[in-house]
This record gives C-alpha cells, structure tokens and sequence, in this order.
C-alpha cells in the first residue's frame, strides 16, 4: 500500500520513486512497485530511459528493442 500511494500521490514518475525511497524500510522494492505503477500513469522521462538504456549489454538491447517492436512501444 505504501508504494500504490507514493504512485499514486506524484505528479510525475520520478516523483513516484523518490516518494517511494523515502519511506524508509525495504526501498528497492518499494520503489520497483511505486514506478512500475507511476510508468502506467505517467510515463518514463525520456532521458531517464535512455541513461537507462546506455547501461544494457548490446545482447540485452537487441532483445528490448525486439521486445519494443512486438508491443508497438516506441523506444527511447
């Protein structure tokens, strides 16, 4: 519940997981709730998704960028 009310409560994405982390206790989880719930409401800032991105192995890329053209998600 606490993270369905930090996505729930933001204005924005980040908003979301930064509400999330400061609650305290168990964080990555509470921020992994909070901004999978924040994505469908508001979206992933682009330069986030991109810095994101930067961080996979070229193998990881091409299956998210696979994956991207099966759902019709525009990559970032």
């Amino acid at each position: 519940p606490p993270a369905l009310a930090a996505a729930f409560e933001a204005d924005d994405w980040e908003h979301a997981v930064r509400l999330a982390v400061g609650l305290g206790g168990d964080t990555d989880t509470l921020a992994c709730i909070a901004g999978a719930v924040a994505e469908a409401i508001h979206g992933i800032p682009a330069d986030i998704s991109a810095q994101a991105r930067d961080h996979l192995t070229d193998d990881l890329r091409q299956i998210l960028d696979r994956f991207e053209t099966v759902v019709g998600a525009g990559s970032a």
